[in-house]
Parts: C-alpha cells; sequence; structure tokens
C-alpha cells in the first residue's frame, strides 16, 4: 500500500475512532517529521471531533496542505525518517502487539482490583456466590466422573461384551431379563461366530465357608473363573502368573486383603485352604494358593475377593463337564466376548435368533413355536452395564445414567443461578460506573476496549472464585464420601481430559456472566453519563427481572423435588409391606443341616426368645427369578397360562414366620400328607390366572413344573421386592428334596441378644465346623433403598445450597435497590408513610418476581417429579399442597432476605436522606 493511501486510511479509522493503540502510534511517526501535514491533520480531526462548522473553501485548503505534504513525503522532497519508520513497521508490529496488549491487561487487572476494592459488599456476594456454585460443580463433576468411569479401567473394555439373556411368558411379554446365562452359551458362541476372539464364564457363589488351621470364614465375594479370566479384566497380579494360576482344578487365587486375612505375613503361594459347603454342602475339598491380585478398583461392576479354577466345576460332585456343556437351565453364569478393536457386533447380533434355534430346545413350546418366541440373547457392552444394566441377579447393584442426569442437571442449575447473580448485580451497580465509563469514551477508549475490560473483570473474578472452588472441593470430598457411601476422588479432577476444561471454566463462565453487563455498560453515551443524565433504561430492569424469575424458578423446582423425594422415602418406610419384617433374622441354610433339621428347629423353640422358624428358596428383600411352565384347567381341559408366575420353595413354618396373612384356605400342614403335590397362591396369582375371588380359586387344580395338584391356600399380597417394582403373581409349593437355601427366625424384637445367643449356640451344636453368619431382615430392606437415600440427602445439600445463592444475589440486588430509592423513602417518611407501608411498597416487586417464578416453575417441577416417581410401581401422591407449600417458602425466604435491607432503610432517618436536596 502506498504511503498517501496508508496515511488516510489510518485518519478515517481515527476520525471514526476505531483505530487501535498501534495504528494511532503509526500515524504519528509517520507525521511527526512533518509539523504541516500534522497540524492540518490535527486541525480536521479537531473540528470533526468538536462538530465545529467549517466551511467548504477551509476544509478543501486543509485538505490540500495535506495532500501536498503527503506527495512530498512520496517524492523524497522532506526527510525520509517517517517512510523509512513505516516500512520498518511491518518488523516491530509483533513486539508492539505484545507489548500493548500486556499494558492493556495489566490496566484491566488494575482496575478490576480497585473496583472490587471499592465495592466489596456487591464484590464478595459475587464472589462468594461464584465458589459456592463452581464447589458444587466440582463436587457434582466428580460424581459423573466417577459413574462414568466404570469398567474403562480394562485394558479391552471397548471391545468387551456381555452376554444376557431374555425370557417371555407368551409373544413379546417379557418375564425376565438375566444377566448370566447358562454354562453351554459361551463355547457355543465362540465356535458358531469366529469373529468372537475369546470367551470367559465366571460363577459366582455367595456365600462359601474357608478353613486355613484354627480360621474359619464365610466369605461372600468369591468365584469361580476361566484361566483367561485376566485377559478380560486388567487387574494387577502381584504373586503367581496370572496366565497359569487358575488352568488346574482346586486351584485358588485370592486378594491381597484375603491372603493377609487368612496367612498374615507369610507368603500363601503352595499353600492349601479348605473350601467347604459349595452347591448345599456337596464338597469338602483343599484348594492350593497359586496367585494373588490387587483388589478390584472401586470403579469396576464387580469386585470378587477369591477367585477359583473354573475347571474345577468339572467335578461331578460340584457342577459336573455334563451340566457344563449341556444344561442350559442354569442361568449362573456370566459370560463375556471379546471382539476384535472396534468391531461391531450388529451382524453378529441379529443372527442370535438362528442360533438359538439350531442349539437350544425349550420344552413347553406351544404349536410350531421355535426357540427364539421363548428366549433371546442379547450384547451389552462392559463400560455400559453400571448405569444402563438394571436387570435381574446383577452381579452388583449398579448405578443409574438417569440419576447422573439429574445431578447434572441441579450443577448447571446452581451454576447458573450463580451467573444470574454476577449479572443482576454487575447491571445494577452500573450507574456507580457510570462516570468511569463516560470518562473512558471521551479521552478515546473504543466500545470494544471497554467491553473487553468489564469481561476480564468478569474473568479474574471467575479464576478468583475457581480457586478458591478447588480448596473447597478437596475439602468437602471426604465429607461427600461418608455421607453418600462414595469414593470419589480428587484426582479424577486432575486428569489432563478433566482439568483442561476446569481451568477454561472461568474463561466460559466469566463470558456468560459477563457479556450481558459488558454490552449493556458499554452502550452509556458519555454525554448524558458526564452530564449526571444516567437512566438503567427499561430493557435493562426488565432483563434484571428475567433473571430473577429464572433464580426462584429452578429454586421452587428444587424445594418441590425435594419435598417429594422425602415423602417417597417416608413412604417407602412406612409402607405396609403384607408382613412383618421387624427381628427377623436370616442366614443360608447349609445342605448339612437338612437331615437333622427337625430337632434343630425343635431345640431353637424351646427358647421364648425365638418365636418361629422357616425355610425357604429365597426371601422378601431378593427378586423373584424363578418359575417353571403352568397350566390350570380351564373348560375341563389343562390350558397353559399366558401370564408370569414366580415361584418360591416354602415349608411349613415360612409363612408364619413373616405373618403373612391368608386370604381364603390355609398354610401348608404335615397332618395332610398331600400337601407335598398342593400349592398355595397370593392375590397377585389369583387375579392373572383369571380366578374372580380367593375364595373361588381354592380346589382348583394346577401342574406347575412337573407337579400336579391342586390350591389349598391363598396368601393376601405381600411386597416381596423392592417398592420399585409391582407385585408378582406368586406360587408357594414344598420341595420334594432340599429345595431351601436361607433360614429365617422370628425372634422377641424385646430381647434379641438372647435370641441371638441361643441361635448361635444351638448352631455351633449342630454345624460345629460351620461359620455362623446372620443379617436381620429389615437391614435387606433398607438397602435396598440405598441409592434413593443417597440422592434424597444430596438433593437437600444440592438444594439447599441453590436456594441460598439465589437469596443471596436476592439481598444484594434488594439492598442496591433500596440505596438507589433512599430520597424516595425519605419523602414517603416525611409525608406519613409508616415502616410498615415502606417495607411493603419495597418488597412487592420482588415478591410479585417469585409469584411469577411459582406459576412458571410448579408445572415444570411437577411433570420432572412424576417422570421420577414412574420408576416406583408404588409411590406417595404428590398433593396440591406441596406446590403450594414450595411456592410459599420460596415467598417467605424471599420477603425475610428482603426484609433485612427494607427496614433498615424504613427505620433510617429521612433528614439523612433528604439533607442534599
Amino acid at each position: 500500500m502506498k504511503l498517501k493511501g496508508r496515511i488516510l486510511e489510518l485518519a478515517v479509522k481515527k476520525l471514526a475512532r476505531e483505530a487501535t493503540v498501534e495504528e494511532l502510534r503509526e500515524l504519528d511517526d509517520l507525521l511527526n517529521k512533518d509539523p504541516d501535514a500534522s497540524a492540518v491533520l490535527r486541525l480536521l480531526l479537531a473540528k470533526w471531533t468538536t462538530n465545529e462548522q467549517m466551511s467548504k473553501e477551509d476544509t478543501d485548503r486543509n485538505f490540500a496542505k495535506l495532500m501536498g505534504r503527503i506527495k512530498a513525503v512520496e517524492s523524497h522532497q522532506i526527510p525520509q525518517t517517517a517512510a523509512s519508520n513505516y516500512k520498518r513497521q511491518p518488523k516491530r508490529k509483533l513486539i508492539t502487539y505484545l507489548e500493548n496488549g500486556m499494558t492493556m491487561i495489566k490496566n484491566y487487572l488494575r482496575s478490576a482490583f480497585r473496583n472490587i476494592k471499592r465495592h466489596p459488599f456487591i464484590s464478595f456476594i459475587n464472589i462468594f456466590g461464584l465458589t459456592v456454585g463452581l464447589t458444587c460443580c466440582l463436587l457434582i463433576l466428580s460424581y459423573i466422573i466417577n459413574e462414568r468411569s466404570y469398567d474403562k479401567f480394562n485394558a479391552n473394555a471397548k471391545d468387551i461384551r456381555r452376554v444376557t439373556r431374555i425370557f417371555y411368558a407368551s409373544k413379546n411379554v417379557e418375564s425376565l431379563h438375566l444377566s448370566a446365562i447358562a454354562p453351554p452359551f459361551g463355547p457355543l458362541l465362540q465356535s458358531a461366530f469366529p469373529d468372537i476372539k475369546k470367551i470367559t464364564r465366571v460363577l459366582p457363589i455367595h456365600t462359601t465357608a474357608f478353613h486355613y488351621k484354627d480360621k474359619l470364614f464365610n466369605e461372600q465375594n468369591s468365584v469361580f473363573a476361566e484361566d483367561n479370566f485376566f485377559d478380560f479384566f486388567t487387574v494387577p497380579v502381584v504373586k503367581g502368573d496370572p496366565n497359569n494360576a487358575l488352568k488346574e482344578p482346586y486351584s485358588i487365587m485370592l486378594s491381597e486383603a484375603m491372603a493377609h486375612k487368612y496367612f498374615g505375613d507369610t507368603d500363601p503361594i503352595g499353600k492349601g485352604i479348605l473350601l467347604d459347603n459349595v452347591f448345599l454342602g456337596k464338597i469338602k475339598h483343599d484348594f492350593k494358593v497359586t496367585g494373588v491380585f490387587k483388589a478390584f478398583p472401586a470403579n469396576s461392576h464387580m469386585h470378587p475377593d477369591i477367585l477359583m479354577s473354573f475347571s474345577t466345576l468339572k467335578d461331578p460332585a460340584i457342577f459336573g463337564a455334563n451340566s457344563l456343556d449341556n444344561d442350559f437351565g442354569g442361568n449362573a453364569f456370566f459370560t463375556y466376548l471379546l471382539f476384535p478393536k472396534d468391531y461391531n457386533t450388529d451382524r453378529i447380533e441379529s443372527q442370535l435368533p438362528d442360533f438359538l434355534d439350531k442349539y437350544v430346545h425349550l420344552g413347553g413350546m406351544a404349536g410350531n413355536a421355535k426357540t427364539h418366541d421363548g428366549t433371546k440373547l442379547t450384547f451389552q457392552k462392559l463400560a455400559d452395564i453400571h448405569l444402563h444394566s438394571h436387570l435381574d441377579d446383577e452381579f452388583e447393584e449398579n448405578g443409574d445414567i438417569k440419576r447422573v442426569y439429574i445431578f447434572s442437571a441441579i450443577a448447571l442449575f446452581i451454576l447458573l443461578i450463580a451467573c444470574i447473580n454476577y449479572m443482576n448485580l454487575s447491571t445494577a451497580r452500573s450507574v456507580l460506573r457510570a462516570k468511569e465509563i463516560g470518562i473512558r469514551k471521551v479521552i478515546g477508549a473504543q466500545r470494544k476496549e471497554i467491553i473487553s475490560q468489564f469481561l476480564s473483570e468478569s474473568v479474574m473474578i471467575t479464576c478468583f472464585a475457581l480457586a478458591l472452588a478447588m480448596a473447597l472441593a478437596a475439602f468437602l470430598l471426604p465429607m461427600i464420601n461418608h455421607l453418600a457411601n462414595t469414593h470419589l476422588a480428587f484426582n479424577s479432577l486432575l486428569q489432563w481430559q478433566i482439568l483442561v476444561p476446569v481451568l477454561l471454566l472461568p474463561f466460559i463462565i466469566g463470558l456468560i456472566s459477563g457479556i450481558y453487563p459488558a454490552i449493556f455498560m458499554s452502550s452509556f453515551l458519555p454525554v448524558k453519563v458526564l452530564k449526571g443524565i444516567i437512566k438503567t433504561g427499561s430493557g435493562g430492569v426488565s432483563f434484571r427481572k428475567v433473571l430473577v424469575v429464572v433464580q426462584f424458578s429452578i429454586s421452587i423446582i428444587l424445594i418441590v423435588a425435594t419435598t417429594v423425594v422425602y415423602r417417597q422415602l417416608q413412604y417407602i418406610q412406612k409402607a405396609d409391606l403384607g408382613f412383618n419384617k421387624d427381628a427377623v433374622l436370616t442366614m443360608g441354610y447349609v445342605g448339612q443341616l437338612h437331615p437333622q433339621y427337625d430337632a434343630f428347629k425343635a431345640d431353637l423353640l424351646k427358647n421364648a426368645a425365638i418365636k418361629e422358624v422357616g425355610r425357604s428358596s429365597r426371601i422378601p428383600s431378593g427378586r423373584l427369578l424363578d418359575y417353571q411352565d403352568a397350566t390350570v384347567l380351564v373348560d375341563g381341559v389343562m390350558k397353559p397360562i399366558k401370564g408370569d408366575l414366580k415361584y418360591i420353595s416354602a415349608d411349613y413354618g415360612f409363612i408364619p414366620t413373616y405373618g403373612m396373612k391368608m386370604a381364603a384356605g390355609r398354610n401348608f400342614s404335615k397332618e395332610f400328607s398331600t400337601d407335598t403335590n398342593n400349592f398355595i397362591v397370593n392375590e397377585a396369582a389369583v387375579r392373572s390366572l383369571g380366578w374372580k375371588t380367593p375364595q373361588n380359586a381354592i380346589g382348583k387344580d394346577i401342574t406347575y413344573g412337573d407337579v400336579s395338584g391342586k390350591v389349598i391356600g391363598i396368601v393376601k399380597d405381600f411386597h416381596f421386592e423392592s417398592l420399585h417394582q409391582a407385585i408378582t403373581p406368586l406360587i408357594f409349593r414344598l420341595p420334594s428334596n432340599n429345595g431351601y437355601h436361607v433360614m429365617s427366625v422370628k425372634v422377641n424384637s424385646r430381647n434379641v441378644q438372647t435370641a441371638v445367643s441361643s441361635l448361635q449356640a444351638t448352631w455351633h451344636k449342630y454345624l460345629p465346623e460351620t461359620p455362623f453368619d446372620f443379617n436381620f431382615l429389615d437391614d435387606k430392606f433398607r438397602q435396598l433403598y440405598n441409592s434413593e437415600q443417597q440422592q434424597g440427602s444430596l438433593f437437600t445439600i444440592f438444594s439447599c445450597v441453590a436456594i441460598f445463592i439465589a437469596c443471596l444475589g436476592l439481598f444484594g440486588l434488594s439492598a442496591f435497590t433500596i440505596t438507589q430509592r433512599v430520597k424516595e423513602i425519605g419523602v414517603r417518611k416525611v409525608l406519613g408513610a409508616s415502616v410498615r407501608q415502606i417495607v411493603l411498597e419495597l418488597s412487592k416487586d420482588f415478591l410479585l418476581l417469585v409469584l411469577i417464578s411459582a406459576v412458571i416453575a410448579i408445572p415444570v417441577a411437577r411433570w420432572s417429579m412424576h417422570e421420577w416417581l414412574a420408576d416406583f410401581a408404588f409411590h406417595t401422591d404428590m398433593s396440591w399442597w406441596i406446590f403450594a407449600a414450595a411456592g410459599i417458602i420460596a415467598l417467605v425466604i424471599a420477603f425475610v432476605t428482603i426484609s433485612f435491607q427494607s427496614i433498615k432503610a424504613a427505620l433510617a432517618n429521612p433528614i439523612k436522606s433528604l439533607r442534599t436536596e
């Protein structure tokens, strides 16, 4: 570009106030060696800036002089210093830019710091609100990171699938969805689909007794695992060879905690440990310790402490090779498949129905129905199990993706409230900085520079708040872990994938919360500002009102949510379960006890502290997973039932032990020898089978599995499973052999310790080598709702935080607004207004905003909590008063917050406020 064009370009930019600092310096540099040209240009600029009228002749003459001086420079008729400097300018441009940028940033930071010192109250509210909001976000972020990290520590996690199995009661009517499948499926799948690189199976044994010398323990987390187990699950092996440790039958690997528990500091490798009581006491055998592994990480969907070699199961006394190859009914084996890297499994999944039809043949299939009409196999990604899988008989209780979404929304709500505080208070106090803005504009500051200044202040404040929030989160995290029974780690926030976005938060939040105040304040006209004519404008006020409405809408939604969650938890605790769960002890029923059970029970009942004893295959608080084909007599013909009918093997004492009520008929009795072929059903089964009334069902013929008999009793409906599930149609039967897994003992609630001591003594009398271990049934029911309890606690905490931040902002906004109305308050008092009238006058606008918030929030809260309660088959009602109470609570909180400032202003001496007039 020629020199003439460059000078004109820079001059035009300066006249339009669009020139940067470096461009202004460049223009001065070009003219500093030519006083005449400089004087002419400065005259033009002065005339332009002051809007002074200039005649056309003067303008033409001055412009001609300027052009002449420019031509003289270009034709080398004046010294070349300016032109030479211009030519060298590109070399200095980067350095000049950096110097100017650093100077500007220092100036912005200095201004921001002075502004914080000048207005400490509002600055404190902004910084404190952002700190609390960011702390909550960091805590919730650590929870989300933990939940989404499950099983991703495994090296091949992306390429591992778990196989699940669905059963249908009738076509497309799902009866059961199991997370474990039958043992033959794994090898058959690998044989049928060569793309599957490896398969591994895991069989959990929930209660197993282990002996080592004089040490005797019941272990809950032992499994049989195949020798390629560690090819799937990346857990460090500290002793032994992970590739060979589980190859030989009767080999065992222990976690470090288990190794220390049994062997202390002694090296356990090669030592023997006696396994007792597997599969109802069918085996006693020494296992050789072949390895020690580190504990599974907390973010794993399973946590076995003991691994036993899978080849041990080939022993006929335990399971048998034939059952491993041919038993398609023993759905207890967790089966995992390893595929090639980034393999798309859709093609294999589409072929699974044909695979089932080829290899599996189910009995009881009607007509031309195929196997895949009665059962189905599906694949699950390993990393999806924790948050997306809630199947029957999971390895452990999983999390819930809905909970992650809920707490993510809460984090965003809290952060939004904190940002709204900043926007509201910044725009409200804009009148205090109006003259500052006016002066900056007069001395040449452009609008974008003013915007940059305010945004930099916002970012600086957010950076400071983030630093405080990081420290506060690290301090609070152990308390949150204790309260919510979680394993959150602050280190999870220090991973670079997380830390980089976290460090970018101040810029994002600073821009979001500062952009509106910056644009709003940079729009002030300097002439009006410096004359004292400053008004925030109706648009600004309206926008602040919208922000207050958003804040309190969120707060009311959280109040409703907290109330509904609390009421549901109370409903769960107080719900009539249909039986008495109090003072019931449960323990595993071992096979050695079966031949002498009658004598054992008689000894127990000699103690008055023990009221009743019963046995069953499952107990309330567990899942109903067992069912067989059933037929009932309809119009003289036995026809298959259409619904789902689960069963429990129960003895004569089970129903009395739990205090269940009979709707019709009687309990099983030893006085009737035919009861071994008869059945008891619940009221849900009566309805499902089409019998009109419980009385009408008595004596009906029914075949269940391979047993045909009559219905002799109807037990009233009771909640066997959690309140998340509907009451399932259920049938009780006396097993022909030992089909019991659990023993339940009803004790006197006033003498529990005596009953436990008597039970323990009697146990060791009959089972001297079996550990005595028991649980209280009410504890098991409490565990069913652990996640809801944790959710309720965290909901309450974060809701209180959100409401507190909203009130903090309202407190600051009301304080500032009242400060601007001091003279008005003084005039009102002089004219006779009472304190009550003044308080109401100052509060009504804010209270109106809270009422509007309630109108907006209540429908949203009702919909969201209706969706949450939908996860419970039995739940509390959302009464109208919950929403009314939430609105009233918000009004009261807002009124109390505002009143603190309103009353103070109303009681002030009006003479002081009017003295300046």
